[in-house]
This record gives structure tokens, C-alpha cells and sequence, in this order.
């Protein structure tokens, strides 16, 4: 049984459907979006009512609404079942910089809406080219899991991507630490003007060491506000950095020149990092230069020649 459609008559009828659905979104986007001034607004009356202030940088849109109401109704079914499985999500989660109570619905809903459209376009796909048959099945079936596992690496894309600034950003903030406790400054002082300084050229970890000082003028223990700033960020430089502060505190010792210290071992990994990565170019440009420039240069030189040749050889072969 195969359908009379082919993949040109569909292509205009989905382009159009397409098409009407981002313009959807971007005017539901752009009609319920909300200024600056009246988030700040509904912060002051959630504060008067006794509510949890919330204030983001940027006012939630329609669409992000509707998907955090149903969130939980779409992530039931790949919401992770053993407690392990959950605290390693939620690990990742935050290693990317998902801190919120939605986040983990919110990404278990990403991912069944990524089956569901990998399952139409594959399966419909499949379906135009082919018809129905087992290869339909099958292609579709590949396309669903391919399209579940996008969010899979998406998030542990962020999350790479966050360390590395992490570990790029903190010798900076460390230096900047040592010359504020060298100042005079208290260990809590120096991560609150870390956090004030470092925003525009290091956001990632002036944002952790906000939160830390955050932590610290609600009354938590400092030995447990740094195991969490290298717990949920997962960097062992910061998890390093937490034991030894923690070492340093308790035993009454040099927070500057421990921390001068760290600091120096972590430029020196930064260009040692730096190194192998330079000297692996010459082994990775192997490829692209025998593959791409070679095939161009090898056309250039002996092709006026082999032209020569040729015009020579036909004659002869001619006769």
C-alpha cells in the first residue's frame, strides 16, 4: 500500500503550517511579555503579602508559562523512577545552571515534546517517501529515539560549556581575593566584592560566589556553603578550592597565601592545558590539509602536465 502524496504537493502545506506557528509564538511572545517595571511592581506585592520575591532579568513570556503549567502533566512519563537517577539529573541540571524547582520538569517535558516531533517528521517522512511498510517503522522508531536524546546533549553541552568558564574565570577571582584579604578585607567581604566585580568579565562564577554570600547572610555554616559551591557546579578546582579554605579556617592559617597559592596552580594547568592543545593542532591539521588544500594544490601542479601529456599520447593513439 503506498499514498498517492509525494514530498513536493505536502512541502507547501507544511511550510504554511510552519510558518503560521512561529508567527504564533512570536506574537503570543511579544503581546505577554511584561516590562522591567511591572515585574519589579508584582515583586513589591508578593513582598507586602509575605511571598517569595522572584525577580528575573528578563519577564516570562505566554509560551514559558504554558510550558511550566504543563510540565508536570508531559513529564511524568521519562521523569527518572530510583533516587539515583534522579540525583544525577539534578546534578546535571545544576552543573548547567538550572537552579529552579521547574527545572527538572521543565527539561522531562522538553524531552517528550522532542519524541513527539521527532516522531511526526520521521514518521511522516518515512511515511511520504516509502509508505507503509517495515522500513517506515523502523526509520520512524530511529527518528523518536534520536530526536529524545537532543536534550540529553544539549544539557551536557551547557554544563561543559559552564565549566570551562568556571575554570577559566577562577585564577582571576582568586587573585582578586588575595589582594582583598591582603586589604584587610574578611574572607565573606572578599567573595561579596568578587561577585561585584567579576560580573561583566567573568558572569559565571561571580554569579556562584553570589550565591555563596547570599548563603552566608542567611546563617549557613561557611564549611557548608563552599562544599556546596564545588558540589553543584561539579569542578574539581572548586571542590579543591572549598578544602582548602575550609582547612585554612579551621586551622587558623594564611587565607592569602593558600589561596595565592591555588591560585598559581591553576594557571599553571590553564597554559600546560594551553600547550597540549597546541601541540595537538599539527596532528588534527593532517586531515583537513590532505583531504582539502592537497587534492587543490596536486591539481595545480601536475595538471598542466598531465594536460601535456595528454595532447602528445592522443595522436599517437589515434594513428
Amino acid at each position: 500500500m503506498s499514498l498517492d502524496f509525494d514530498f513536493v504537493t505536502i512541502l507547501p502545506f507544511a511550510m504554511c503550517i510552519f510558518v503560521a506557528v512561529l508567527f504564533w509564538g512570536v506574537l503570543d511572545f511579544v503581546m505577554n511579555r511584561k516590562t522591567r517595571s511591572e515585574t519589579r511592581l508584582e515583586a513589591m506585592r508578593d513582598r507586602l503579602k509575605g511571598g517569595k520575591v522572584t525577580i528575573d532579568k528578563d519577564a516570562k513570556g505566554g509560551l514559558t508559562k504554558l510550558l511550566e503549567k504543563a510540565s508536570p502533566a508531559l513529564s511524568e512519563t521519562l521523569k527518572p523512577k530510583s533516587q539515583k537517577e534522579l540525583n544525577s539529573l539534578n546534578q546535571r541540571l545544576q552543573a548547567a545552571g538550572f537552579r529552579s524547582e521547574a527545572a527538572m520538569p521543565m527539561f522531562t517535558t522538553i524531552k517528550m515534546l522532542f519524541c513527539l516531533v521527532g516522531f511526526v517528521i520521521g514518521g511522516g517522512t518515512s511515511l511520504i517517501m516509502n509508505g507503509i511498510n517495515l522500513w517506515t517503522m523502523i526509520y520512524t522508531l530511529v527518528a523518536t529515539g534520536l530526536a529524545l536524546f537532543i536534550p540529553e546533549f544539549g544539557l551536557s553541552y551547557l554544563a561543559s560549556k559552564r565549566k570551562q568558564a568556571i575554570f577559566l574565570g577562577l585564577p582571576d577571582a582568586l587573585d582578586l581575593m588575595v589582594v582583598c584579604v591582603e586589604a584587610g578585607l574578611g574572607l565573606d567581604q572578599a567573595m561579596r566584592k568578587v561577585a561585584e566585580e567579576l560580573v561583566r568579565s567573568h558572569g559565571t562564577i561571580a554569579y556562584e560566589f553570589k550565591v555563596c554570600n547570599q548563603a552566608l547572610q542567611m546563617g549557613r555554616p561557611r564549611a557548608d556553603v563552599l562544599r556546596d559551591l564545588g558540589e553543584r557546579n561539579g569542578v574539581d578546582d572548586l571542590k579543591t578550592l572549598a578544602q582548602i579554605i575550609i582547612q585554612v579556617d579551621r586551622f587558623g592559617t594564611s587565607v592569602g597565601q593558600a589561596l595565592r597559592t591555588q591560585s598559581d596552580t591553576m594557571r599553571t594547568r590553564r597554559r600546560q592545558i594551553a600547550e597540549e592543545k597546541a601541540a595537538k593542532t599539527a596532528v588534527k591539521l593532517i586531515f583537513p590539509l590532505v583531504l582539502f588544500i592537497f587534492p587543490g594544490i596536486f591539481v595545480v601542479l601536475v595538471g598542466p602536465a598531465a594536460i601535456t601529456m595528454v595532447n602528445e599520447m592522443l595522436p599517437t593513439f589515434q594513428k
